[in-house]
């Protein structure tokens, strides 16, 4: 019975793989194992009996032998152990295979050849060691976001494995296939990093054909090619490369580099301004500026550089003594005799 079960599994080992391999094994040693047994316990045994022999053979294959059927008979002694070492090869079997399977899962991650399920999630498209790893730092802050990273064929394997919320992706960026693989129809938004802005737009154009309607956000060298991009998608924001904070606050809040440029702009609805708060000022609170600013200037006050140094966005019950100064967005600049002429 031990040879034929040895020539059995080196039989079925040389045309069975992956898991169909530890299925045969079992399967073929319960019906080797059931026949014997009958045959060599004594006659009336309940060992042998269709409902109970299948839970011997369990309890007994996977060695744990709970004892309440058991062979009588020396033979049926020999038959039992045929079925633990059969039960040991098949678990050693299903466990190698299992330790296969992950490592060749966690390969394929690593290698970044997957495909992602992921949703509601940002692509970044482009690596860049350092730049690129600040990035998607922000990007994950707080569990804020799932990221999907795309790089150049050049890069052999994930360069943040640490990262479990950023999942890798490698291949051509401007392909079909790594759009299909990165899942970017499904995206909240992708960052189109590229190694140059030629190449910026032929991502975009990828990017595009993938999920027009998703929100895009381009760093560029030259922020004149703005124009170029925006034939692809009208509604694309254009981040100057060097400047990867704005890039990832675009990409998580649509919409703020529009502020930012707005507030940046002389031609702008608002600009920012600075004012030292005068002797006799009638403030005592920071809640107290910001209320009459609003209403006297329509401005909106940002933040203040007090004792303690800058404060931004400071709780309203903060004081400002005279000498305070104040950071505030406005149509024009604010004069100190106005604050004076407006108690």
């Amino acid at each position: 019975m031990f040879i034929l079960f040895s020539r059995f599994t080196r039989v079925v080992q040389a045309r069975l793989h992956g898991w169909r391999l530890p299925l045969a094994v079992l399967v073929f040693v319960f019906l080797t194992s059931w026949p014997a047994m009958a045959l060599v316990e004594p006659a009336g045994s309940d060992l042998a009996a269709p409902g109970n022999y299948w839970w011997y053979f369990v309890v007994t294959s996977a060695t744990v032998g709970y004892g309440d059927y058991f062979p009588e008979s020396a033979a049926g002694h020999v038959v039992g152990a045929y079925v633990i070492i059969g039960g040991i090869v098949t678990l050693t079997l299903l466990f190698t295979r299992l330790a296969d399977y992950l490592q060749s899962v966690r390969s394929r991650r690593l290698k970044g050849v997957g495909t992602l399920e992921l949703t509601d999630h940002v692509v970044v498209l482009g690596y860049f060691p350092g730049r690129t790893e600040r990035m998607l730092a922000e990007l994950a802050a707080e569990g804020r976001s799932r990221v999907a990273l795309c790089a150049w064929e050049d890069v052999p394997e994930d360069p943040v494995p640490e990262q479990t919320e950023v999942s890798f992706v490698r291949g051509d960026l401007s392909h079909a296939d790594v759009m299909t693989r990165a899942n970017v129809a499904a995206a909240r938004s992708v960052v189109i990093d590229g190694r140059d802005d030629n190449e910026t737009l032929a991502i975009a154009v990828a990017v595009h054909h993938a999920a027009p309607g998703v929100h895009k956000v381009a760093a560029l060298r030259d922020l004149d090619r703005r124009d170029n991009l925006r034939y692809v998608d009208p509604g694309i924001a254009c981040v100057q490369w060097h400047m990867p904070f704005l890039i990832t606050e675009e990409a998580l809040d649509p919409g703020l580099t529009d502020v930012y440029g707005d507030l940046m702009s002389s031609h702008g609805h608002g600009n920012t301004y600075s004012l030292q708060l005068p002797a006799g000022h009638p403030f005592r609170t920071f809640g107290d500026c910001q209320t009459r600013f609003g209403e006297a200037f329509g401005a909106t006050v940002l933040a203040l550089r007090g004792p303690d140094g800058l404060t931004v966005s400071p709780a309203w019950t903060t004081p400002v003594p005279e000498g305070t100064t104040l950071y505030y967005v406005g149509r024009a600049r604010i004069q100190p005799r106005e604050v004076l002429a407006s108690r």
